[in-house]
């Protein structure tokens, strides 16, 4: 029988066989040297390991100060999919065309709905601890498979981090290894040869690393996860033919889910507000069903479960941040009365067939949808809402918004009748509608307690266990990664047979007969959403598109030496992630008069990659590294290493 990889106690390990403290999980930026870390048995191996595999998970879960908003939330802001809309924050994160500076804007946390810095710091926290691993590997007495095992996961985890960086903060310091002494000298690496180092790394992976039927845990890294890393790294080396090959490898052994159900039962608490009729989409989504050892659409999961004590879980509250504020003054009765309220279970007011703290869950409002994000994307050819596309069904219970609540405040005159937009006096934050199968997650102490009037997402008490599982990988994803391949090939009707398939799964009635870059992108934004690193996906792609000369779906067709430096607001020119909001955000750059706390929603083209901290170019005090276009302190003629050797050789 498979164990559930067990973070908690493996980073005990690792933190005590290091004989280090902390500050093993903490260096300064850029800074990776460790005296006192050493490791010579494959106990202190498999720990870092679980390190490594628990920081991965941490950039889906972590929160900075509050319990709201998690780096994950970040990777939706910049894009076509959402905003930020907390609008009683003055601080709110919605300009950052005037406000992301190298000094500013990286470290909003909460409150403003903002952790890109989190991409910065922790990445190459996680970078540290893979380096470990591959500092360490030939020190420990191993067979040859099992050394290149540990090897292979080493190199994924590195891989899976310059992913993030590349394609959020463009060319970084390349750091391959631990090194004997403080370095602060490192050199800018160019993304080209990072890339190139990373495939050849991911391809050692692929090799050597077991398949998940071979692993003995639940959540390790295994081949499976390396061929959809490495088909990505391929797509950006226009090696199209092996991307597609990999893909045809994990669609073949993986078969998506299908059927009228999958798994045990997981309805919500309250079951009767708004109904969920049991259905394949809900329950391969249930947290408690994704990690099932029959679920063939699984190809590496990120484990987050167990008791509130245990530090092997994480509670992470999807309802809260991504739910809209419906609890609030701002929705409104033709009288102007408070609409819902989250009634406890012991008021007197209470009345189960309208409560929708236990049926939905209490957001607060945190980031919502663009409307494209939920009406526009859900249709194809411009044929409106595809009524039998189960992510986006209300009847199925699938899919829920404000328009859906009834008025439960017994002094209104509308009690029980259903709540009008026109009396909302809160649109940003109050009134838009949410994939309710990805973010409904079991909370334990608010059910337990009869005076709650949250209902947030998981969490746990002393007698039960919480699971907040997720997603890192399946196989629905191959089947878009192998469209896109076929995009850049030129093969439409290809691309437009894999897309089908994922849409049949969810009883789509509207299918593609061709298909283009934006096909696949839309595809993505209906599929993966909350499960995708949107920013990073998006921007990739826009690389690929600019690298292959392939058109987007309204004919541009991008110059890979000129789309990621252009800088602006109007509406022409830019990457191909610009374009998108160009077109389907509805908030950014549409609206000067639209305003929050005096802020206006705008974004820049040269916004598509992050700046450079520039507490890292501070502390890399004997070099220059070089900052992004349209930041201050962007000087092109900062020289960088342009292979990766050289960058190697200048580690040690």
């Amino acid at each position: 029988m498979k164990t559930i990889y067990h973070w908690a106690l493996a980073s005990a390990i690792a933190l005590s066989m290091a004989s280090c403290s902390e500050s093993f999980l903490q260096p300064d930026p850029l800074s990776f040297y460790e005296p006192g870390a050493t490791f010579t048995t494959e106990s202190g191996l498999h720990s870092v390991m679980a390190t490594c595999d628990r920081h991965l998970r941490n950039t889906y879960t972590y929160y900075s100060s509050s319990n709201i908003a998690t780096p994950f939330h970040s990777m939706y802001l910049h894009t076509e999919l959402a905003v930020a809309c907390k609008t009683d924050n003055s601080s709110i994160w919605i300009d950052p065309a005037t406000r992301l500076t190298p000094t500013q804007g990286l470290y909003g946390g909460n409150n403003e709905g903002n952790q890109f810095g989190y991409f910065w710091d922790e990445t190459y926290i996680g970078l540290r601890n893979a380096n470990t691993v591959i500092s360490y590997i030939d020190e420990v007495d191993l067979d040859e498979a099992t050394r290149n095992a540990y090897l292979g996961r080493a190199y994924f985890h590195q891989a899976i981090r310059y992913m993030q960086l590349v394609f959020m903060f463009r060319d970084v310091p390349l750091v391959s290894q631990l090194i004997s002494a403080p370095k602060t000298d490192y050199k800018t690496c160019s993304r080209e040869a990072i890339l190139d180092l990373m495939t050849e790394r991911m391809e050692f992976a692929v090799e050597h690393v077991p398949a998940q039927a071979d692993c003995d845990e639940i959540g390790v890294v295994n081949k499976e996860a390396c061929k959809m890393l490495l088909a990505k790294f391929y797509l950006t080396r226009e090696r199209y033919d092996e991307a597609v090959a990999l893909m045809d490898d994990i669609i073949a052994a993986h078969p998506l889910l299908e059927g009228s159900s999958y798994g045990t039962e997981y309805l919500p608490f309250n079951n009767t507000t708004i109904p969920v009729t049991r259905n394949v989409i809900w329950d391969m989504h249930r947290p408690e069903n994704r990690l099932r050892s029959d679920n063939t659409e699984l190809l590496m999961g990120m484990p987050n479960r167990g008791q509130g004590s245990s530090n092997s879980f994480v509670s992470w509250l999807t309802m809260r941040g991504w739910g809209m504020l419906w609890d609030y003054n701002a929705v409104c009765d033709s009288e102007g009365k408070k609409a819902v309220t989250s009634y406890a279970r012991n008021n007197a007011s209470y009345n189960e067939n309208m409560d929708y703290t236990r049926a939905i869950g209490r957001g607060v409002g945190f980031i919502r949808p663009t409307y494209y994000a939920q009406y526009g994307l859900w249709g194809i050819d411009g044929q409106g809402i595809d009524e039998g596309d189960l992510r986006r069904s209300e009847s199925m219970g699938n899919w829920v918004g404000t328009h859906m609540l009834r008025v439960n405040n017994p002094a209104s005159k509308e009690y029980g009748e259903l709540v009008q937009q026109k009396y909302c006096t809160d649109t940003i934050r109050c009134w838009y509608g949410v994939p309710q199968y990805k973010l409904y997650m079991y909370d334990y102490s608010s059910e337990a307690n009869q005076a709650s009037t949250q209902f947030n997402g998981s969490t746990s008490t002393s007698g039960s266990d919480g699971c907040a599982d997720w997603y890192l990988y399946r196989s629905a994803e191959a089947y878009l990664i192998r469209a896109e391949a076929k995009v850049y090939k030129g093969d439409a009707a290809g691309a437009a047979a894999d897309i089908n398939k994922v849409r049949q799964r969810a009883g789509c009635k509207q299918l593609y007969t061709t298909a283009n870059i934006g096909s696949v992108m839309d595809e993505r934004a209906r599929e993966l959403f909350m499960e995708e690193w949107r920013q990073v996906e998006i921007s990739r792609v826009s690389y690929c598109l600019a690298k292959s000369g392939t058109p987007d779906e309204w004919g541009n067709v991008y110059d890979i030496n000129t789309y990621d430096k252009q800088s602006g607001t109007d509406d022409n020119g830019g990457s191909y992630w610009y374009q998108r909001i160009v077109h389907y955000n509805d908030f950014y750059n549409k609206n000067p008069q639209l305003t929050v706390k005096n802020r206006i929603f705008t974004i820049d083209k040269h916004n598509l990659y992050l700046p450079i901290p520039q507490t890292a170019i501070d502390a890399n005090s004997h070099a220059q590294l070089r900052q992004n276009y349209g930041y201050d302190g962007y000087d092109d003629s900062i020289e960088m290493w342009e292979n990766w050797e050289d960058a190697i050789a200048s580690e040690i």
